[in-house]
């Protein structure tokens, strides 16, 4: 099984969403040595916001594009690529002003092409990357999963809804929230996190002795 883990929050190192993402995917390369993992931080190395040069060379055959097209649409066919060579998606993100970090919106920008990862056809809409499932690893300061404030949540809905656009519809999300409600609360959060991460990877092990 190939392994996708993409990170975004800008808080390095004290991220928990980044901590509880990196964990879960060592846990499942380390409970199957044959999974493989490929890891894009967005934080160390963040991706071009698209651009004019983006927005027309995508749709100019390769042959004809400028220097500078054929650049930036290089940016986005190697990030196509890790997608496409995925089984597995791990997608970290800090809740940031009710959404994601914009470091990940750059990624959704560059993985969201026509003729690539979606088509248009008689029938409306397809999504074109399919078979792989995807974990989301939200942080947030507060709970945004039940009570009144469910309404401010804006990054898991977009990113159910964009991901399922281009086929990928077997999402699970894994929520490490109240982290901004004092250490206690922390704690607790971490824990529930790290508990769902464990049933996953305990979960896979038991298909792969299946297998």
């Amino acid at each position: 099984m190939s392994i996708l883990l993409v990170t975004s929050s800008p808080r390095g190192a004290a991220s928990h969403s980044t901590r509880i993402a990196t964990e879960f995917a060592e846990k499942l390369v380390a409970a199957d040595p044959s999974n493989t993992l490929v890891v894009r931080d967005l934080v160390a190395n963040p991706l071009p916001h698209i651009d004019a040069d983006y927005a027309s060379g995508i749709y100019t055959p390769a042959e004809a594009r400028t220097p500078r097209q054929a650049e930036v649409v290089g940016v986005s066919d190697v990030v196509l690529d890790e997608l496409f060579a995925a089984d597995t998606v791990i997608l970290a993100t800090g809740f940031i002003n009710f959404s994601i970090s914009s470091t990940l919106k750059s990624w959704v920008d560059h993985i969201s092409r026509s003729g690539k990862s979606f088509a248009y056809g008689e029938n409306g809409p397809k999504g074109l990357v399919t078979g792989k499932k995807v974990y989301i690893v939200l942080a947030s300061g507060g709970i945004y999963s039940e009570g009144a404030a469910v309404q401010f949540d804006h990054a898991i809905p977009y990113l159910r809804g964009v991901l399922g656009f281009l086929g990928m519809t077997d999402v699970d999300v894994i929520r490490i929230e109240g982290v901004g409600m004092g250490p206690d609360a922390v704690t607790s959060a971490l824990a529930k996190a790290t508990a769902k991460v464990d049933a996953v990877v305990a979960a896979s092990q038991g298909v792969a002795a299946a297998a």
